[in-house]
């Protein structure tokens, strides 16, 4: 009976397993988001069975991240933690395709700004901005951010206690010690998870902090949250928010 009970969990495990493709930048303004995704990969993700594959821009050239072509023609689930980098068109058309397949994707923290260049910024016509993405793909805004009276508080959106996304996440442990992004308004179709309330609420009004909804004809699973800070990365309700996330993503 025990050797049936380890094939059915082994089974079980297996069939959940899928093929992550992480894709970040080192930047001094990125959040250390190399470091503490590699770690979120071996730590958390790994160990579940997931196959990982962390694609790094800016190797060996600014904007490009190599092997991510190759890397979503079978990947289950993408992960964007990467702020103002312009692909090359292949790699933004794979990006693109990842999408109208109606496959995932989990944002976080500054790929609010993924894809946008910076006011007057010159880009080389060889690389893809997408400007649109923030509005189009993630259902929010990147309208600035407020760094008053850190760190804020965290609280689960009205209707959210339910949902999967919070279980066995303690939001009273969730403070953003960085700072809070303005994001409203969200898409009609988002729905809020968890939102941020700065201590003056009458100067900055609370903010979506994690969302969801669904992209393009595929339906494509959409997770953003606005999280992702090294402070916020060393809290275990933050990581167990990140991996109800990736589950939830990855339903059909």
């Amino acid at each position: 009976m025990k050797s049936i009970l380890l094939c059915f969990a082994l089974l079980t495990c297996a069939a959940s397993a899928a093929n992550i493709v992480i894709m970040t930048v080192e930047d001094p303004n990125n959040y250390e988001a190399p470091r503490t995704m590699r770690e979120f990969a071996e730590k958390e993700l790994r160990p579940l069975g997931h196959r990982v594959t962390l694609i790094e821009g800016d190797k060996p050239q600014m904007h490009h991240f190599a092997g991510l072509v190759e890397a979503l023609k079978d990947a289950d689930l993408l992960v964007l933690f990467s702020r103002r980098r312009f692909p090359p068109k292949e790699q933004m058309a794979a990006i693109r395709a990842h999408l109208a397949a109606g496959k995932p994707l989990l944002g976080i923290r500054t790929a609010n700004h993924a894809f946008i260049p910076k006011p007057n910024e010159v880009v080389d016509a060889s690389l893809a901005p997408w400007p649109e993405f923030t509005h189009e793909v993630l259902g929010g805004e990147n309208t600035g951010y407020e760094t008053k009276g850190l760190p804020y508080g965290v609280s689960i959106a009205p209707g959210a206690e339910a949902s999967a996304l919070v279980q066995g996440v303690n939001v009273a442990n969730i403070h953003g010690y960085q700072s809070l992004y303005k994001v409203l308004p969200l898409a009609a179709d988002a729905t809020p998870i968890l939102i941020g309330s700065a201590q003056d609420p009458a100067a900055t009004p609370p903010q979506p902090v994690a969302w969801t909804r669904t992209y393009g004809p595929g339906k494509a699973r959409i997770f953003y949250t606005s999280l992702g800070a090294p402070e916020d990365m060393r809290s275990a309700d933050v990581q167990k928010l990140l991996l109800n996330a990736v589950a939830w993503t990855l339903q059909k």
